[in-house]
C-alpha cells in the first residue's frame, strides 16, 4: 500500500469520526442553521477527497517513485507566513490580510518567473479575498475583522 493510500485512509477515518461527533451538537431554536452545519460540510468534503486519494493511489500503477528529499524549510516558511497572516489580520483587516497571504503563499508554492505569473498570484489572492468576503459577509452574515489601521 502506498504512502498516499495510508495517508488517505488516516484522514478518512479521522474525518468520519469527527463528522459523527458533530451529530451530537444541539441546534439552537433561534438560529436556522445549527452549529454542526459548517463542520459537516468541511469534514464531508475532506472525507470525500481522502476517499478519492485512496482510490487513485490503489488504481495507480505500481511503479517506483523517484526519491525526493524533504523540503522542511518550505514547510517552516509556510507556517511562518501563516503566523504573519494571523498577526496582521486585526491590523490590516480580513480583505487586505487575506489577499496578501494568498498571493504570498501562491508565490511561495510556485515561484513566479515572469510578469504573467506574478499577475496570476495577484489575481488569485484578490479573487480569494473577495469571494470569501462576499460569502461570509453577504451570504452567511458573519462579520469578518476590520483592520485597526485600515478600517477596511
Amino acid at each position: 500500500m502506498s504512502r498516499d493510500a495510508i495517508t488517505g485512509l488516516a484522514v478518512l477515518a479521522v474525518s468520519l469520526v469527527l463528522f459523527a461527533l458533530t451529530l451530537d451538537l444541539k441546534p439552537n431554536p433561534l438560529v436556522p442553521i445549527g452549529p454542526g452545519f459548517y463542520p459537516r460540510i468541511v469534514l464531508g468534503f475532506t472525507a470525500l477527497l481522502a476517499a478519492i486519494l485512496v482510490a487513485l493511489s490503489l488504481l495507480q500503477e505500481k511503479r517506483p517513485a523517484a526519491p525526493q528529499g524533504a523540503d522542511y524549510a518550505s514547510v517552516v516558511l509556510h507556517f511562518a507566513l501563516f503566523g504573519v497572516y494571523v498577526v496582521a489580520l486585526p491590523w490590516l483587516g480580513f480583505r487586505i490580510a487575506t489577499f496578501a497571504y494568498v498571493a504570498a503563499a501562491n508565490a511561495l508554492m510556485a515561484p513566479p518567473r515572469n510578469a504573467r505569473q506574478w499577475g496570476r498570484a495577484v489575481v488569485l489572492g484578490l479573487a480569494t479575498a473577495l469571494a470569501t468576503y462576499y460569502v461570509f459577509e453577504h451570504y452567511l452574515h458573519v462579520l469578518l475583522p476590520r483592520g485597526r489601521w485600515t478600517d477596511f
